[in-house]
């Protein structure tokens, strides 16, 4: 059996949470799935710090990040991986309901690695994340970084 690697699901509206989890547990990855209600959790998380000091040792296989939420946004979430030398090749990938053009080329212009409305259509949100897990848990390759 394969071990696969963890999403980091950073979210603040639990019903998208709950999609998002549904989505996932018909490939079997739900239970591979850690989630941060807002940005600075998801930092906490990646930095093995507050709740997170004693988590097993290892990055993610992909970040789903939100953009709009309390404490710190999606952006600044972003923007603090990529420049953390020890973060900064981990896969980030935007889910988010914005479309506006300021936050998509910002996301981009700090390296997010794909932008990805959230379909309104329960069954078209449902496969968006199908689709990005597969790819980027079962597919996509790694780096590997020392002392993580």
């Amino acid at each position: 059996m394969i071990d696969l690697r963890t999403i980091l699901l950073v979210e603040d509206n639990p019903n998208d949470v709950e999609l998002t989890l549904e989505a996932l547990s018909e490939h079997n990855l739900a239970n591979n799935v850690t989630i941060a209600k807002d940005g600075v959790e998801a930092l906490e998380y990646l930095r093995y710090e507050g709740e997170f000091k004693q988590r097993k040792r290892g990055n993610p296989a992909v970040i789903l990040l939100d953009i709009k939420m309390p404490r710190m946004d999606g952006i600044e979430v972003l923007q603090a991986i990529r420049t953390d030398d020890k973060l900064k090749t981990l896969p980030v990938v935007m889910l988010s309901s914005s479309r506006e053009e300021p936050d998509l080329k910002k996301c981009y212009e700090l390296g997010v690695n794909a932008y990805v409305v959230k379909p309104v259509n329960f069954k078209d949100f449902l496969e968006v994340v199908k689709q990005i897990s597969i790819f980027w848990v079962s597919l996509n390759e790694l780096p590997g970084v020392e002392g993580l």
